[in-house]
Formats: structure tokens, C-alpha cells, sequence
């Protein structure tokens, strides 16, 4: 697999893939089209990088960032979050890693 293969566009949902997972790790691959996510309240914690793209993503406590090309974020558990901007040209390919 190349990290950089598009699926065919325009597509309606986002596309995750997951890429190697074990009992402690998950690396995901997921591809956004503008797309934006319901709230998140996550577990664990989650290392982000964008890498193709720009987006924004929202925190509940009224902060948000904006992430261009190769930018990295660390979501820490129960920080609760949402995508709220997604580009679609290009395509946001995120590479997630939650530990």
C-alpha cells in the first residue's frame, strides 16, 4: 500500500483504514473530502498527522487548530474534539496513531 492512494473521489464518507493494531496500538489511514466528524471522547490517546491537506479541529472548551500539511497533534484522552473543517481539493490524509 502507498500511504498516498486515493480512493475514487468525490467519495460521501470518509474512508479509514487501519493500517497495524495490536492489543496496545492502532495506526490508522483515514482520507477526508470535506467531511466533518461528530464529537469525540476518546479513551485513548491519539497521535495525529496531517499529511495532505488543511483542516480544523474543535475542542468542547472553545479552542481551535488548524492544521495544514505535515502538522502533528496530540489529542489526549477524554479531551473532547471534532473535525470541523476538512479541504477536498486536496483530500486530507490523516495518519493516526492511538496508544
Amino acid at each position: 500500500m502507498n500511504i498516498f492512494d486515493m480512493p475514487a473521489l468525490p467519495m460521501p464518507e470518509e474512508l479509514t483504514t487501519i493500517l497495524a493494531e495490536s492489543d496496545c496500538v492502532r495506526i490508522e489511514r483515514i482520507v477526508s473530502t470535506g467531511q466533518v466528524t461528530d464529537w469525540y471522547d476518546q479513551a485513548e490517546t491519539e497521535f495525529v498527522t496531517l499529511l495532505e491537506g488543511c483542516a480544523v479541529i474543535e475542542f468542547a472548551d472553545d479552542r481551535t487548530v488548524a492544521l495544514s500539511r505535515g502538522d502533528t497533534i496530540i489529542l489526549k484522552p477524554h479531551d473532547r474534539h471534532r473535525v470541523s473543517y476538512t479541504t477536498s481539493e486536496p483530500p486530507c490524509i490523516w495518519l493516526c496513531v492511538f496508544f
